[in-house]
């Protein structure tokens, strides 16, 4: 007795079945959402991570102006020849160097030719509507030109300013934070920290 064959079946697949089977397969997918979104989360990150340390950079330069405005309000500091405490101001920018050294940098030229941070120590009228308040700018950048080393004597009323260029590193973040451009510079790249201590000095 022979049997016969029976001819094999196979379900018919429909072409759509290889684009379902691709929209299916989960595998790969953890590492192409990283891809798309790893961009801006190391941005907000780095973001973060910089606001932090510039907002630590502003305290200790706040910090190293009080310090030396104390100096100069005790009579620690003076621009009077033979006296103890006799500074020039090449001396005084490397006395506030040497305050904001842990975070900030200071070129070994810094005392003498300012190329981050900028000092202005003047005595000022007993007028106190006479002092300045706003940032002197001109353009878009600082304007240093009016900057000068001449802190009062024993009761007369001084004022220490600073102001650092903190290099903004975040690319994207730039723009945001800053507007600080220098002559020539088709873009911002510095965020200008500023800190002032205005005083009457002791009557030593």
């Amino acid at each position: 007795m022979s049997i016969g064959k029976t001819a094999s079946t196979s379900p018919t697949r429909s072409p759509r079945d290889p684009f379902r089977r691709l929209i299916g397969d989960r595998e790969g997918a953890t590492a192409i959402e990283f891809a798309i979104l790893a961009l801006p989360f190391f941005i907000v990150v780095f973001a973060s991570i910089e606001t932090f340390v510039a907002f630590a950079g502003e305290q200790l330069l706040a910090n190293a102006t009080d310090t030396l405005a104390r100096r100069i309000r005790t009579g620690d500091i003076t621009t009077e020849a033979g006296k103890d405490g006799f500074m020039t101001e090449a001396q005084f920018r490397q006395a506030f160097c040497e305050e904001i050294a842990v975070m900030m940098t200071c070129s070994a030229t810094e005392a003498t030719q300012p190329s981050k941070l900028y000092l202005d120590v003047r005595e000022l009228p007993e007028d106190l509507g006479a002092f300045p308040q706003a940032v002197p700018r001109i353009g878009s950048d600082l304007d240093t030109s009016g900057f000068t080393f001449a802190p009062g004597g024993p009761n007369d009323y001084t004022m220490v300013r600073a102001y650092y260029r903190w290099t903004v590193i975040t690319d994207l973040v730039r723009p945001l934070v800053t507007k600080l451009r220098s002559a020539g510079e088709s873009m911002p790249r510095d965020y200008l920290m500023v800190a002032t201590a205005t005083f009457r000095n002791e009557n030593y």
